[in-house]
Formats: structure tokens, C-alpha cells, sequence
């Protein structure tokens, strides 16, 4: 029994490692050693690495994080280093579905959404209080665009009270906020 915990352990310390890893773009100088400034290497970092400035507008509120590319992935890859991104995959997925125009489609999206996120232990299970739950089941039986609408509003309220000032916190954000701008090149 011990082996197989510590086996689990083992793995989700490679997961966490190998997320560090892949964020350790975001994380490089805006150029690169020996390269040149106008090189399209270092406009491709440079495109990846938000400014301090936009990073710092994050921090005003969960939706300035949640609208901006480079806001929304930094907490994305924070999220899954805390193996905690379920809330975040239903929120984008419920506005994906607000943005589908068939009633087929979206009858066959609502479905999988309350079966993925919404079924009381499926495999990415949200926290939903019984009473959102239960609405969120009926609305789905009588699909609408606003079917997820309390259930997106409560794991909104969620990520805002608990993951979000987490993240504030965490060194992936301050290292955005408070990176040094790259010095000129030398001649």
C-alpha cells in the first residue's frame, strides 16, 4: 500500500515539475543570450511575456485576469500546479456554450458540460451546492443559453474568494509583475 502512495506521490511531483517546466517560458527574459533585439525569436518571446504593467492590471479583478490571453493562461498553468482547474475548464466551457447558435448543438454541449463538470462524482466534478446542482439539472432537461448561468455565477464566486488571491500570491505572478525591463543590447 505504502509503495503505491508513494508511487502517486512520485507522479504528481513529475506533473508539478513538468509545469514548472513549460512555464518557464513565460518566465524567460524578453531576449534571448546572444540574440539580436529585432530577431523573431525574441518578438516571439517578447509576445509571449505580458508586460509588468498588464500583469499588474490583473490584480484588479478576477474578470481583467480572465479577459486577457496571457492573464488567463499564467492562471490556467497556475491552476493545474494546484491540480485545481476544473472550476476554471467549466467557467470557459460554459462561455463557450453561451456563444453556440444551434439548439442541437448546444442540447449535445449542455449535455456534456453537466455530465463532465455537474454529475456528482464525474471525473472533473465542480463544487456546486445541492440547490445549484438540482436547478442546473432541470435547466438542462429544457435547454437554454442561460441553462449554466448560477452554477457559472457560483464557481466564478469561487475562484474569486479562493485560487484567485492564491494566485496574486504565487511566485509565477510576482515574477511577472516585478520582471526588470531587458537592458539595451551592447554594441
Amino acid at each position: 500500500m505504502h509503495a503505491a502512495v508513494r508511487g502517486v506521490s512520485e507522479w504528481y511531483l513529475e506533473k508539478a515539475k513538468d509545469v514548472k517546466n513549460r512555464l518557464g517560458l513565460f518566465r524567460r527574459r524578453n531576449e534571448a543570450p546572444g540574440g539580436h533585439p529585432g530577431s523573431k525569436a525574441n518578438r516571439g518571446l517578447k509576445l509571449l511575456r505580458p508586460t509588468p504593467e498588464e500583469a499588474l492590471k490583473w490584480g484588479e479583478s478576477l474578470e481583467k485576469l480572465l479577459q486577457h490571453k496571457h492573464g488567463l493562461a499564467s492562471f490556467r498553468a497556475f491552476l493545474h500546479t494546484e491540480f485545481n482547474e476544473e472550476n476554471l475548464e467549466f467557467w470557459l466551457a460554459c462561455e463557450d456554450y453561451k456563444k453556440i447558435k444551434s439548439q442541437s448543438k448546444m442540447v449535445s454541449k449542455a449535455k456534456k458540460i453537466f455530465a463532465e463538470y455537474v454529475t456528482v462524482q464525474s471525473c472533473k466534478e465542480v463544487n456546486l451546492d445541492s440547490y445549484t446542482r438540482e436547478l442546473t439539472k432541470e435547466n438542462v432537461q429544457k435547454v437554454t443559453r442561460g441553462c449554466f448561468d448560477l452554477a457559472q455565477r457560483r464557481i466564478y464566486g469561487l475562484m474569486e474568494k479562493d485560487p484567485y488571491p492564491r494566485f496574486l500570491r504565487s511566485e509565477l505572478y510576482l515574477d511577472l509583475v516585478n520582471q526588470k525591463k531587458p537592458s539595451p543590447p551592447q554594441p
